[in-house]
């Protein structure tokens, strides 16, 4: 099986939208430009191959070019497609127990010392085949497909030696040339401090340098490099010398930041120059600030506090800052096991006084952004991908509106049918 895409020359229309939402732009909105989201009622979208050739208004015509397929977009609504640009979606064995303690009233952090936490997937990732991981990747990315995300952002982080994270960074590449999704590799060896390293964290840093990265870098395996800079995982100190090593090897830089405690690593984004800022439950009004000055994306997690029974990051004093906020899931197997794009739209409207525009921009081109992508993806402009949702409503504001439930019909993907809904029969 390869990745498929549209021939380079077919002609695809999909005709007479009640509404196209653009979201506009090549690079973040920011503050309240995310609000600009572009609606255009009655168009519709000419798609040459991979790419989106124009965008015609209501009777214009698509003069010489005969499409070889047309789609009927009556009462209809069309997005970008949605960018899941963080998650950590290759792991092996669950975590069940552990939420049924989270229930019970135990915090992330005893669950941790209790041997729970990243290091129970990291012995469920160890064991796994590269088969399994492959196989399980798959089906994740199938469930993401039919939430509309067309591009989705993937870690290791659950080996923690370089077999293992290897051996993820390597399932990734091959879900990559096999689904039709495109999936963006980000290298976490430094997501927790391994059993045989306990203690000695700067020396596990040291050990990522100099015998993993390297390779991962060698290999093309992953384009961004992130860190989980917390209190008893890794400090501010160890962050940026990873960060900053890994910049000199030509990575990318992401940061798990500021989630549980107040310690300082959304500054440290702003300085390294990070792409992306993730989580933010803690950041101080200097880090956002900081943040907001340097350009780096804040994403917030709504899942994951949902999931963790804490507070959400302060989205809406980000914006005012202005920042440019993504949205994205942080699918995992421990403090979220979900991949529920409607779940972060219910959580980022009703519980972090978001906008739906800003929601929506948060999860298309801000979320390109914070992959490095805006450039190519993340919103309806001629010269990018044809990475398009057909959502069953007449308007966006049905997508909130619909409480938790999917709202997609139809997912293309560069140029190409990937999922109908319509098509799934109920036996």
């Amino acid at each position: 099986m390869t990745k498929k895409k549209a021939e380079d020359n077919r002609i695809l229309l999909l005709e007479n939208a009640s509404q196209i939402v653009t979201v506009s732009g090549f690079e973040a909105k920011k503050g309240e430009q995310m609000q600009d989201i572009g609606v255009i009622e009655g168009g519709s979208i000419l798609v040459k191959g991979d790419r989106i050739e124009k965008i015609l208004m209501p009777g214009e015509s698509t003069r010489d070019l005969v499409p070889d397929e047309v789609i009927d977009c009556r009462g209809k609504t069309i997005l970008p497609g949605f960018v899941d640009s963080h998650t950590h979606l290759v792991f092996g064995g669950y975590r069940e127990n552990e939420y049924n303690w989270r229930l019970r009233g135990d915090s992330y952090v005893d669950i941790m010392n209790r041997g729970g936490g990243i290091i129970n997937s990291v012995r469920g990732t160890r064991e796994a085949s590269f088969e399994i991981l492959f196989e399980t990747g798959m089906k994740r990315l199938d469930s993401m497909t039919r939430f509309g995300v067309t591009t989705v952002e993937a870690k290791s982080g659950y080996g923690l030696d370089k077999e293992t994270e290897l051996k993820q960074l390597e399932v990734m590449k091959a879900l990559q040339d096999n689904h039709s999704l495109d999936l963006i590799t980000t290298f976490m060896g430094a997501h927790s401090i391994p059993t045989e390293y306990k203690g000695r964290g700067a020396e596990f840093i040291e050990y990522l340098i100099e015998e993993v990265m390297p390779v991962v870098k060698e290999r093309s395996l992953a384009e961004f490099c992130d860190i989980f800079c917390e209190k008893n995982v890794f400090s501010v100190e160890e962050s940026r010398r990873l960060l900053n090593a890994a910049k000199a090897m030509g990575f990318k830089l992401k940061l798990h930041a500021d989630e549980i405690v107040q310690l300082g690593g959304s500054e440290l984004a702003a300085e390294v120059g990070a792409v992306s800022a993730d989580h933010l439950l803690q950041a101080s009004d200097e880090g956002i600030n900081a943040m907001a000055e340097a350009g780096v994306v804040a994403t917030v997690l709504p899942c994951t506090a949902f999931s963790l029974k804490e507070h959400y990051a302060r989205a809406r004093y980000m914006i005012e800052r202005g920042c440019a906020v993504a949205v994205a899931t942080d699918f995992n197997p421990g403090s979220c096991f979900t991949e529920s794009i409607p779940l972060a739209i219910a959580l980022t409207t009703l519980q972090m006084d978001m906008r739906i525009e800003e929601v929506i921009t948060g999860l298309t081109l801000n979320g390109a952004a914070a992959v490095g992508r805006a450039h190519e993806i993340g919103s309806i402009d001629p010269g990018k991908k044809a990475d398009l949702v057909i959502h069953e409503f007449p308007s966006y504001q049905y997508i909130p509106y619909h409480i938790g439930v999917s709202t997609v019909e139809k997912v293309i993907k560069n140029g190409r049918m990937i999922f109908d809904a319509s098509k799934i029969e109920i036996l």
